[in-house]
């Protein structure tokens, strides 16, 4: 049995993932990477960059949601590499503070903001495709953790009585690193990750709402007119990628560095082809965009290790 072929997550948050009714597939994704089954989004809210039709910047996507704990929720995906992400990461979560702290109220009322990457790039040296940055303070000479708590009223009382949390305020950031994920599922999160790298869910995956996702992505539930807008998209973001490989095979060459990446090898249709594919293109797409049949779509494919089928599994049928 075929697995069924989904739209990328990107297009899918600027998208469908905006409808009430699919906050279910988000839910779902957030309930796995905080190993949380009890995440409930109430809203999504505006934030500076939300791009919402493919005119817009196709590199990068964002959403911003707040959940039942009153969490501001950022989420990002970058498909491209960006020199200052770092800084740019910072001055975001900073300024969703900001924006969503009416004048005149006490800093009591400031929301958490969690920031959460996923990134089609390596950013900086690691061995692992999932990180968590916390802010805490520790003592210099006795290296403890400082501990400030506050009063929280429980509210499930008939009387007034209160409880001692600990404060957990300043922003808490999650990068997840697509390329290095080496398809094992191992954790609910990785059976997400997979489909942020694949396109589809893993055989077996059981992760909360994974089977929503695979329902409500699926590439075939798209109109004529959804599926056109969808192909525009990914034929700019492999131009994207290709301009950005492009200008590195130019700057190598200059300082008398060959890079020994695929990318920095394919030449022409070729690297579109490849790129195209990455970003989820069908052989038909494929076909269609480069006006060549189907046959020298699955040669480019295989020559660059891209399809692990034999040649006569795979439909090659010219397209007329």
């Amino acid at each position: 049995m075929s697995k069924k072929k989904l739209i990328r997550f990107d297009w899918a948050m600027k998208t469908i993932l905006r409808d009430k009714a699919n906050f279910d597939v988000l839910e779902g994704f957030l309930c796995a990477l905080f190993e949380d089954d009890s995440i409930i989004i109430l809203n999504i809210l505006e934030s500076e960059s939300n791009q919402k039709t493919d005119d817009d910047k196709f590199n990068r996507v964002d959403l911003l949601v707040q959940d039942k704990e009153n969490r501001k929720i950022y989420i990002e995906i970058q498909n491209t590499r960006e020199t200052d992400y770092l800084e740019r990461l910072l001055y975001s979560s900073s300024k969703i503070i900001v924006d969503h702290q009416k004048l005149g109220n006490d800093f009591s009322n400031i929301s958490k903001v969690i920031s959460i990457s996923i990134m089609y790039f390596n950013l900086g040296l690691g061995d692992d495709y999932i990180y968590h940055g916390t802010n805490d303070f520790y003592g210099i000479n006795t290296h403890n953790k400082l501990i400030v708590k506050k009063r929280v009223e429980l509210l499930d009382s008939l009387e007034p009585k209160y409880k001692f949390e600990e404060k957990n305020i300043f922003p808490e950031y999650y990068i997840i690193t697509v390329e290095r994920y080496k398809n094992l599922i191992q954790r609910r999160i990785d059976e997400w990750v997979y489909i942020f790298k694949n396109n589809e869910v893993a055989e077996g995956s059981t992760s909360k709402n994974i089977d929503k996702a695979e329902q409500k992505l699926a590439e075939l539930l798209m109109t004529d007119q959804e599926r056109a807008v969808y192909e525009k998209y990914l034929i700019n973001l492999a131009r994207d990628r290709d301009a950005i490989n492009t200008a590195k095979e130019e700057e190598g060459h200059e300082e008398g560095k060959i890079e020994g990446k695929i990318e920095g090898k394919i030449e022409g249709i070729e690297r579109m082809i490849v790129n195209a594919f990455k970003a989820g293109g069908t052989i038909e797409f494929l076909s269609l965009m480069a006006q060549i049949n189907n046959a020298e779509v699955v040669k480019i494919l295989l020559k660059y290790g891209l399809m692990e089928k034999p040649y006569s599994d795979i439909d090659i049928s010219v397209s007329q």
